[in-house]
Order: structure tokens, then sequence, then C-alpha cells
């Protein structure tokens, strides 16, 4: 094959990324493509997130002699253009489930079959592709204990090199990296290869062995903060496992990847995971004051209002925190679990349809949770993973003071060191 093309999606890496290693193998030129299509309205954080990547992912590709095209508009009006523009014999691109994927993915192969272009669609986005485990009577896994036995029996594919040389021909122009805009989340991680690659490599080295006792320990932020860039794809989350798994505190850092695979397996048997129910659930209301309340982390709640002040400053939440904000939200205040899952999708670094969507559902009862009446006190939440009350100081200043028996509970207060405070009374009662 003369001249290939890879557009990248959700891998944007040189290490372990199939389409750009099987592209590379077949082709003598390859033209490195990411298009920002409109169809997707990535908020600010992410955006800021993306730009940092994409900059760094051209520099990678320019040190081994290729380039990144970057190309806006219809994905695959613009992959068509670019492969007829150059000549393209074949298109190589990472599979995915969400709905705008799976659209993608059919419109690129019904032109690619107009055009008699070769395309091939590649694993990389997780560790298992979505449809390699099934349970024995066909279909799909619904329930993740099942799933995970047979996840951690699977084979994995191979560890795909990094390219040593990729000769990318001529393209005019070669397209501006979208500039970072305003608005993001004043506290963001970096975006980028290197940067994930090296905090999975610290946090391996410092944290990994103590996973399982400290992952859910709010203050102590002992989690590996990876999300985003396997979201992005800056790093493989087959090489992450493989990195992990035979380590100690491996199995468990493992299981959390496999409730990722497993949520893109759900996704890509019910596309709508983001817009219907997945199984009937209880009846919603609608209450702008309280959703207001509860997006600004004024709930009066402490470790409620903790968890959603961090996702504001950082675009990011404790996986804790979200549970418990989710549960508050949904259980709580009785509120649409889509009016949560849009909020957290406008801010959220790591915001990904599948994981995002299947995680508030199994919170609201009405997804893949194996006790759908299931409700998170946020109270005892709080007495055990932020009992000392250090989470809560960190986000929201105004109980910094207040001693550890009362940071929890402030609305116990007499009513003059309340409203010293300045802060809300509870929207609700907890027992």
């Amino acid at each position: 094959m003369d001249t290939a093309i890879v557009v990248f999606t959700r891998d944007l890496r040189l290490h372990d990324n199939p389409a750009l290693h099987q592209a590379c193998s077949a082709a003598r030129q390859v033209v490195p493509l990411f298009v920002l299509d409109p169809a997707i309205k990535a908020p600010a954080n992410r955006m800021h997130f993306l730009a940092g990547s994409l900059a760094e992912l051209r520099e990678a590709l320019r040190e081994r002699g290729g380039d990144l095209v970057i190309r806006e508009g219809d994905t695959v009006a613009e992959v068509i253009k670019l492969a007829r523009g150059v000549s393209a014999d074949g298109i190589w691109i990472a599979d995915d489930v969400s709905r705008y994927a799976t659209r993608r993915h059919d419109a690129l192969a019904k032109e690619c079959e107009q055009h008699r272009i070769e395309l091939t669609v590649t694993p990389g986005v997780t560790v298992m592709p979505p449809g390699a485990l099934t349970p024995s009577g066909g279909g799909h896994f619904r329930v993740f204990t099942p799933y995970w036995r047979a996840w951690r029996a699977a084979r994995w594919r191979s560890h795909c090199p990094v390219p040593q040389k990729i000769d990318t021909p001529p393209v005019t122009p070669v397209g501006r990296i979208p500039a970072a805009p305003d608005g993001a989340s004043p506290d963001l991680i970096p975006g980028g290869e290197k940067a994930g690659r090296q905090r999975f490599v610290t946090w391996r080295k410092n944290l990994l062995e103590g996973y399982d006792g400290n992952h859910d320990d709010l203050a102590g932020d002992k989690t590996s903060r990876l999300s985003a860039y396997i979201k992005f794809g800056c790093v493989s989350p087959l090489e992450v496992a493989i990195g992990a798994v035979d380590r100690p505190g491996g199995e468990p850092f493992c299981r959390q990847l496999a409730w990722r695979d497993f949520y893109h397996q759900v996704t890509s048997a019910f596309p709508d995971i983001a817009r219907k129910d997945y199984r009937p659930g209880p009846s919603w209301h609608q209450d702008a004051h309280a959703l207001e309340r509860w997006k600004e982390g004024e709930t009066g709640i402490p470790i409620v209002d903790a968890g959603m002040r961090q996702l504001v400053a950082e675009g990011w939440m404790h996986n804790r925190a979200r549970m418990v904000t989710a549960s508050f939200l949904t259980r709580n205040l009785g509120i649409d679990w889509r009016e949560g899952y849009r909020h957290f999708d406008s801010l959220l670094l790591d915001g990904d349809v599948a994981n995002d969507a299947g995680n508030w559902q199994w919170v609201a009862g009405t997804g893949n949770n194996t006790r759908p009446n299931r409700v998170l006190n946020p109270l005892r939440q709080a007495q055990r993973f932020d009992k000392p009350g250090q989470y809560v100081r960190r986000y929201v200043p105004e109980l910094a003071a207040l001693d550890a028996r009362v940071i929890h509970t402030p609305w116990k207060l007499d009513d003059r060191e309340r409203e010293q405070l300045g802060y809300p009374d509870p929207m609700v009662e907890l027992s």
C-alpha cells in the first residue's frame, strides 16, 4: 500500500496505538489526521486538555518525520476529502461505542466502499474490545462481577510498538492546533502523552501498592488521576493494565479498568445510555432551585458541597465523591439523573458517555446496579471516607476552622456560630 490515513480520535498517543502501528506497517506513507467536528460540542475544560494533547502529539509525530494534519468540519467528509487529495489506499481508525462514533463509522464505511478505499477499524480505546467478551447465553454482560471474571481470564491483545519512522507526504495546509479556550477550571492538569505516562509511572511507584486500602480516601488524593489521559487516549488503557496487574495493588486497580470496559460493552449494546433509562426506575420531579444549589455546591451538606466545588475548580472529582453527590441529587432530592449527567459532562476533563452515563444510572437505580434501591447516606459516607474532615476543609473554606466532630454537621451548631460561618442550612434533613 502506498498511502494510508490514520484518523486520531480518542487515541492521542504514539505508544500502543494499533491504528497507527498497523497503518505504518501496511503503507509507505502515512497521514495522521485529527478532525475538529462541530457535532462534538466539547466544553472548555476538555477543549483545553485536547489542545495541549494535540500540540504534543504533533510534536512527537514531527520528531519521527511525520506530522499531524488538522481539519475542521464533518469528520467523514474531511477524511474522504483528504483521502482523495493524497490518493490514500487505506484508512485506519480506532473503534468506539458512543452513538456519535457508531454513526461516524457507519458513514465512513459507506464512503470508503463508494471510493474503493480500504477501511480498518482497530481496538485501542479499551483494554478488551466491547464485543470481545459475551455471556454464555449471548448478548452482553448486564452485571459486573461475571464480566470481571471473564475480563480477568481473557487473553489481551499484543502491545503495539511505537513506529520509529513515519513518512508523511506534504499536505497543505497542515492546519492549526485549536487555541485553549477561556473559561476553563483554574486547576486543570496538563494534557498530552508525556504528562500521562509520567503520571502513571510516578503513581505506580509510590501509590499503587496501597491502592486497595486508599482509593476511597477522599482527602488522601491517592488515586491515579489517569482518567482524563485514558479518556483522550494519551495513555493506552491496555498498557496501563499490563503495567499494573502483576504488581502489589494491581488487581484492585485493574478492576476499575474493567468497570470502564464493562460500561463500554453496555453502551455498545444500549447506545441510548445517556438519554434513556437502561431499566425502569423511580419517577423524578423538577426543582430548578434545588438543582442550581447542588451545582453550585451550596446544598448545606459539606461532603456533597466539597465534591461539587472540586469539580468546578479542577474539572475532576474523586470517584467516591461522584457517587455521593450523584446519590444526593437522585435519591435525596429526587431529581432526574440526566440533569446531573449533563452538569458533570459540562465540566469533567474525563467526561465520557459510557462511563459517566453508566455510573449515573448505577447510582440512580436505573442501570446495572444489582441493588437498585441502594442509597448512599452522605453522613455515613463522610464518616467512612473523610472522618477528620480534611476533604471538606480543602474545598469548603467556610468550614475550615471547625472541629472534626461537627464539620460534617454544621447545622448542629448554635444559631450564632452558624451565622458566623456564612454557610447555608441543609436542603434536606438527613437521618
